[in-house]
Order: C-alpha cells, then sequence, then structure tokens
C-alpha cells in the first residue's frame, strides 16, 4: 500500500491553519481500493481549495472520513465548504452538548443543570454545533472521536472521554468549576502573561540543546484536539492539531500499548510549531531521544504554518527538537506540502530539503 499526505497552504499573512488530506491504499488501483481522509480544513477559503484538490489530485468527489479536531475557526471553518461540496460519509467531531450527563457534577453553583451545560456548550462550540446539523441535513454518519474509536487503518489515539470532560470546566462561557483558587490564579496568570509583549532577544543554542521545558500552558480547547494515528503497509502516521504535551502523552501511551509493530514514519508538528505544545520529554516518547549531528531517523514531520507566521509559527526551539531527534521537519510557511510513500511523488512537485538547525535565532526574554 501506499500513501499521499497533502497539507495544504494555509495563512497568507500571520494566522495558520490546518487543512490535510490523505489518500491510502492501492493508489494506482480503483477508488475502492484506496482511503480518502481530511483532517480539519482550515479557513473557509482553504476548504474551498480542498474541495478541488481532492477533486483533481485525488480523482474523486467522495471522502470517506472528515476528522474535526477541535472548534477553533482555522480548522473547522473550512469543514463548511468541504461537506457541501463532496460527498461525505462519516464525520468524527465531538459534540458533547448532546449527552451532557453528569457535567453538572464538575461545576460549583449547585443550580446548574446538565441540560443547561449542554446549552451552554452549545454556545461556546457554536461552530461545532452548526456543523453538525449540516452534517446531519445531508445524512452524514457522526461518531465522537474519542480513544480507540476506529475506522479501518485510522484510530483515534486521543483525547479520552473523562480528560476532555475535565477540559470542558476551563471552556469559554462556562460557570465556575470544582477546583481549588490556586488553580484559577494559575490559569489567571497564565492568560496575562500572554498580553504582555515581550522584548526579544537572541538565543544561541547548541546541538542537542533543548530549548523547551515540559510545562503544558496551551489552551484547554486545545488539549481537546483529536489525535488520530493511521497505519499503512507498516508504517504510522500520526497527526495531532493543536494538542499540549497532556494529550500527546496520553496519546504516546496508546501508542507503547500497540501491538502492530508499525514504525513511527511521519508527524504533524502540534499546534503549527507553538513553543507551548511540546517539551522534551513526549518529544524523547515519540521520536527518541536525540541523536548526534548528521544521524537521522526515517521520520517526517510538518507544520503548518502561515507565510508569516514566524517567529511564533514555527517555533525554531520546536523545530530544532525535531531536528536533533533525527527528524526530517519542514515548515509550510503559506505553501502546500505532499508528503509520499509507496508511489512517486506527482508531476511538477518537487522534494524539500529539511529545515536546517537553527544555531540563532530571536525568542522573546
Amino acid at each position: 500500500m501506499a500513501y499521499e499526505v497533502d497539507f495544504l497552504g494555509v495563512g497568507e499573512a500571520s494566522k495558520s491553519g490546518d487543512a490535510i488530506a490523505i489518500r491510502f491504499g492501492n493508489l494506482e488501483g480503483s477508488r475502492d481500493e484506496q482511503t480518502v481522509v481530511v483532517i480539519d480544513g482550515g479557513f473557509t477559503k482553504d476548504g474551498e481549495a480542498m474541495v478541488e484538490h481532492i477533486k483533481k489530485h485525488y480523482q474523486t468527489e467522495t471522502v470517506d472520513l472528515v476528522i474535526s479536531t477541535h472548534p477553533d475557526q482555522d480548522h473547522i471553518n473550512g469543514l463548511f465548504p468541504i461537506i457541501e461540496g463532496l460527498t461525505v460519509k462519516t464525520l468524527w467531531i465531538h459534540k458533547i452538548w448532546d449527552e451532557p450527563y453528569g457535567l453538572s457534577d464538575l461545576f460549583d453553583d449547585g443550580r446548574v443543570t446538565d441540560k443547561s451545560i449542554g446549552e451552554r456548550l452549545k454556545e461556546s462550540l457554536e461552530s461545532a454545533y452548526k456543523l453538525v446539523k449540516l452534517a446531519e441535513s445531508k445524512g452524514i454518519t457522526i461518531q465522537q472521536p474519542f480513544t480507540g474509536l476506529s475506522y479501518g487503518n485510522v484510530k483515534v489515539l486521543g483525547p479520552t472521554e473523562d480528560y476532555y470532560k475535565t477540559l470542558i470546566t476551563q471552556l469559554d462561557g462556562m460557570p465556575s468549576a470544582k477546583s481549588d483558587a490556586s488553580s484559577f490564579l494559575s490559569e489567571a496568570m497564565v492568560g496575562l502573561e500572554a498580553l504582555v509583549k515581550k522584548a526579544l532577544s537572541w538565543v544561541f543554542p547548541t546541538w542537542g540543546e533543548d530549548k523547551l521545558d515540559d510545562d503544558d500552558t496551551t489552551s484547554a480547547k486545545n488539549n481537546t484536539s483529536v489525535i488520530t494515528q493511521i497505519i499503512v503497509d507498516g508504517k504510522r502516521l500520526i497527526f495531532t492539531g493543536d494538542a499540549g504535551i497532556t494529550s500527546l502523552n496520553a496519546a504516546a501511551d496508546q501508542i507503547e500499548q500497540c501491538g502492530s509493530g508499525a514504525n513511527m514514519a511521519f508527524i504533524q508538528v502540534p499546534h503549527h510549531g507553538s513553543k507551548r505544545n511540546v517539551g522534551p520529554s513526549v518529544l524523547n516518547r515519540l521520536l527518541g531521544e536525540p541523536v548526534n549531528e548528521g544521524t537521522v531517523r526515517n521520520i517526517t514531520a510538518i507544520a503548518s504554518t502561515a507565510k508569516d507566521g514566524e517567529p511564533k509559527h514555527a517555533h525554531k526551539a520546536v523545530l530544532n527538537a525535531f531536528t536533533h531527534r533525527g527528524v526530517k521537519v519542514l515548515s509550510t510557511r503559506g505553501n502546500g506540502i505532499c508528503h509520499v510513500s509507496g508511489i512517486k511523488l506527482r508531476d511538477g512537485w518537487g522534494s524539500l530539503e529539511a529545515e536546517p538547525y537553527h544555531y540563532q535565532y530571536q525568542d522573546e526574554s
């Protein structure tokens, strides 16, 4: 079997996003010997571009599986034109408002009910709610992508339903959760810190030195991201959305328990290469320990980044961390990238050089 992974170029300015198409199976055979998957659709115009991309390069108007990792605009808005413009068989999307049983127990206010929490979730996750309604109107099969759900070679590594529910308390529009005051103060400080514009200073890393930490400082909504595994011909492909360290570690648990014997061949760099989403420990689990300079592993990683996304997307410390673990890491920078295995690259598409190791870059001080 062969596969193609297409990262469409999302973000003409500084706003990054994800719009990913995957095709695997007998790619030189008939359509029924292939599986087509879409993971996120970027912004609306990216979804429109995805429709044309699949028609042109995959020679089909049918998508077997669409996965909405989480309802941020740069991931979900493009799924509307995809569902409108193509025949979609199955949609994976979280719609926890449909079964809010027991969620009221997570909150301090005794007047809160499961029903009222369900209504608040429809508002907080409005884009997801609207996408579900659109899919329902077209008779598309809808499933909630919690750990263990599978579609042929495609499997959800995270989040679990229990972990997802703990994150609900931190979403916009939710009442105060049952938690101690210090955690709320910590959340507030993270939010305040994000508002402060920091000065830039030069960083001069040496090979193998991670300028990252193991603290998970990404948002709750990002940690609800669906982490997906696809295994093709003994090769493991991992798609991470905007997941943070906590979610990635849980996914690593699933990978370590997997009995397929598949080797890591491809991984999406989480959250467009944000420094807040990965750390040394989880990267060691997913990719392996740092290697000597010049040593490479047969792993490709792609960060979906806007044309002018730097220095945040992709952060040089993140690119370096992948590079000195022997990974060929690429950044889209607003351009499309096609990664293939078992089939020739399309006519007119050329090979890309790996991201160089960045021995100096500017970072917030």
